[in-house]
């Protein structure tokens, strides 16, 4: 049976921690389990973790993080642990339940057809934004996913700068995340690119990714336009990598 390990960031998310837990380990999903990254919410979610641990041994682990330091670290340090828990494919979403839980087994399936990385994606036929959304913001999101990166990093990826991911561990171990320098959601981007550079086959299957429901968005403008700028020195720091240069030896802490 595989170990199916769903590893969760959380900053403040009191609300939707136990909600969202509930409905992941309801799925029909072998061996799957829950990785929660705390960074040291002030809210609570830390505790509420922990109490769900308890409820749920061996299916809810917890891993605290004594600063708040961005995305990016928290998903390193989460994808370290569940190597070590000895997790065969790693899922990365959202707590806020704008990936929805009833697209893991689907994702998790694909994974399964000998793609190394799939991608649940809003731009891929099929796949689709809240209703809500301005024409603007739509615009924005649609240009830099599928213009934008596309052109800049050559990468055959729909939606580089979508979370909901799965991975297969190799993969994981072989992109290296010592080399992952990325902080907030141009790690997203960081981690498709190194992935499509060092010959990984990517897939990507269509989800609806609605807004948040509780809580508030870490979404900014000063983010977006970080992340445009930071695509451009992504390119400069990896446009040499080639797929003889994965890692193989796995994480030992």
């Amino acid at each position: 049976m595989q170990n199916v390990t769903i590893v969760l960031p959380t900053y403040n998310e009191i609300e939707n921690l136990p909600l969202m837990a509930d409905a992941l380990l309801a799925l029909p999903v072998e061996g799957l389990q829950i990785l929660v990254v705390d960074d040291n919410s002030p809210d609570g979610t830390g505790a509420a973790a922990d109490a769900l641990s308890q409820q749920h041994p061996g299916r809810v682990h917890v891993l605290h993080r004594t600063d708040k330091n961005g995305l990016g670290p928290a998903y390193r340090a989460g994808f370290r642990k569940a190597i070590v828990m000895g997790a065969d494919i790693i899922v990365q979403m959202d707590c806020d339940f704008s990936h929805k839980p009833e697209y893991v087994p689907q994702i998790v399936a694909k994974l399964n057809e000998g793609n190394d990385m799939v991608l649940g994606s809003r731009y891929v036929r099929g796949g689709s934004v809240d209703e809500a959304w301005s024409w603007y913001r739509k615009l924005l999101s649609m240009f830099a996913n599928q213009i934008y990166v596309r052109a800049i990093l050559g990468i055959p990826v729909n939606d580089a700068t979508g979370g909901f991911r799965a991975w297969k561990r190799d993969t994981l171990i072989g992109l290296d995340l010592d080399r992952v320098q990325s902080n907030g959601y141009i790690f997203q981007v960081e981690m498709a690119y190194l992935t499509c550079r060092l010959g990984y086959k990517v897939a990507e299957v269509p989800i609806y990714f609605p807004d948040r429901k509780l809580g508030q968005s870490k979404m900014d403008v000063r983010i977006q336009r970080e992340a445009a700028i930071a695509t451009w020195k992504l390119r400069a720091r990896h446009k040499a990598v080639t797929p003889g240069d994965r890692r193989t030896e796995t994480y030992s802490s």
